[in-house]
């Protein structure tokens, strides 16, 4: 079967999505990791229409990528004129990648209606744009914008408007499923009759073999299933973003197309090799936009592979595959087995290989921290999100946890003063073995001063250890609202260095007690590993 082309718009069509910003040399790092990837064509935003975008293509002019065809993003001419006079297909010119993608209107309603132009002058613009791009020797991808909307509303039309492309002598020609509202069963017809009718036209004009491609929308949560409908009856390029970000609803996620692709359907798209890359593109992407990874998000996301249920656990430790659906190691993901009050003696024994804590085999230790998981679980602690805390938990009730420092006493202080910001100070005192040290900082909060304090007060003792350790995320949720303001509230830190990423917890009824148990856990964490 033929390979399946991956054509990636996360720096054109993904960066439209709600709260996506890409700066320019934001988009060459995106670039450059998608190149390293195996991504056939990217496409790198619409030359002419913003300076970032601009700046990205010229930017891009001093970088060889190594497996990627870079694409520039355009339009058809304007009616009435003539394609050279059109500065929107110059831009694309003076971009000097090797290949460009225009889009054209494919429904009636757009060209009537929208456009105010007739069908036939349409139909002009999309062979005259293409074929001033292909005499200014590039490769040309043709999109159709609306296809599945304009075909259902116009056959004819909508399969003229690919003719005319192909005539102009366009490579791929794509239909886009544009208001992300077709149903796969749709798409599959409409793909046969699309596939059948160039195929037909090819024969009897004796033109050159056309590529066809797909590009969906998420609009009804089917984008992933229509561009894979659209493989089965012919598609072989699928256009698509990382983590399916785009307008509205997004795109088709490319993060779940291609492990679909490769180890479901065993078409050719990418070497092993570079799958295994597939999760750490998708949390680089995610960092890049500034948006939380989703944990749930199918393949590449946390969760995809965590199992919290007992009897899920007791089986996959037997066989993998009782629980899942592939191996996660082949995606760059792996397997999660999570801590809580649904967590049996299955989920304790396996997450302390995991974590290199030997256990007793009479069974007895792992019944003991079972039962201390559903007490602390009571009381608001949540462990299936807090291995670091988990593990020092395991290490202390089995007798094995050897603290690298231990708190003595500590103060904060806020501090407010008319029509000026509160500021923070806090001092520690700590003892590493026999020797004490009290230490003082300012922070821009209490949470943040105790950390700088703490910090200042342990580099005296683990100076190399801590250079590379920072804090990442602080979440507070509140348990039990309606106690008011005595409530208890959950405080979940999550630190990172350059190698991993760990995750911390405190409960209590006062938000800095909890803050401290977080904090205070997430250094001791640190601070063992580097010396395991």
């Amino acid at each position: 079967m033929e390979p399946i082309l991956l054509y990636d718009t996360t720096l054109r069509d993904g960066a439209q999505g709600e709260n996506i910003n890409f700066s320019a040399e934001e988009m060459i790092k995106i670039a450059q990791r998608l190149d390293d990837l195996g991504i056939h064509y990217i496409e790198g935003g619409w030359p002419g229409s913003n300076p970032r975008d601009e700046r990205f293509f010229e930017l891009a002019k001093n970088i060889k990528f190594q497996n990627a065809r870079l694409t520039a993003f355009g339009s058809t001419r304007r009616p009435g004129i003539s394609a050279d006079e059109d500065q929107n297909l110059k831009a694309l010119i003076k971009s000097s990648t090797p290949a460009v993608t225009i889009f054209g209107k494919t429904w009636d309603l757009h060209v009537k209606q929208i456009m105010n132009n007739t069908l036939q002058e349409n139909l002009a613009m999309i062979t005259d744009s293409v074929e001033f791009l292909k005499k200014n020797g590039r490769e040309v991808i043709y999109d159709a914008e609306h296809f599945f909307d304009g075909y259902l509303a116009n056959r004819e039309y909508a399969l003229q408007t690919l003719i005319a492309a192909i005539d102009g002598g366009a490579e791929t020609v794509v239909p886009c499923d544009t208001n992300g509202g077709t149903l796969p069963d749709d798409i599959e017809t409409i793909m046969i009759d699309v596939y059948n009718t160039l195929n037909k036209y090819r024969e009897k004009t004796n033109s050159l073999p056309i590529k066809i491609g797909i590009h969906t929308h998420n609009d009804s949560g089917l984008a992933v299933a229509n561009s894979i409908a659209a493989v089965r009856h012919g598609a072989v390029m699928v256009q698509g973003t990382i983590n399916g970000y785009g307008e509205r609803c997004g795109n088709a996620d490319l993060t779940s197309i291609i492990p679909i692709l490769s180890l479901k359907m065993n078409r050719q798209c990418i070497s092993k090799k570079n799958l295994a890359k597939l999760k750490n593109i998708s949390r680089f992407v995610s960092e890049s936009a500034n948006i939380t990874p989703l944990n749930s998000r199918p393949f590449v996301g946390k969760s995809a592979f965590a199992h919290k249920g007992g009897i899920h656990v007791s089986a996959i430790m037997k066989v993998h595959r009782a629980y899942e659906h592939m191996n996660p190691e082949l995606i760059g993901n792996e397997r999660r087995v999570l801590i809580s009050d649904l967590a049996g003696k299955s989920n304790v024994e396996y997450k302390a290989r995991e974590l290199g804590i030997e256990l007793g085999t009479n069974g007895l230790d792992s019944r003991k921290i079972v039962s201390e998981i559903k007490r602390m679980e009571e009381k608001g602690y949540q462990f299936e999100v807090a291995d670091g805390s988990f593990k020092i938990l395991m290490e202390k009730l089995t007798k094995q946890f050897k603290p690298l420092f231990e708190l003595k006493s500590f103060r904060v202080h806020i501090e407010k003063e008319k029509d000026r910001p509160c500021s923070a100070h806090a001092t520690i005192k700590i003892s590493v073995g026999d020797t004490e040290e009290i230490t003082a900082a300012e922070g821009s909060g209490p949470v943040g001063a105790l950390d700088n304090a703490l910090r200042k007060a342990l580099e005296k003792f683990y100076v190399a250890d801590l250079d590379s350790m920072q804090l990442v995320d602080f979440k507070v949720r509140v348990i039990d609202a309606w106690e008011g303001t005595a409530a208890k509230v959950r405080v979940l830190i999550e630190s990172r260095d350059e190698d991993r990423i760990w995750s911390t917890i405190g409960v209590s009824e006062d938000i800095i007690e909890a803050s401290w148990q977080a904090l205070a856990d997430s250094f001791q964490y640190k601070l063992s590993k580097e010396r395991s």
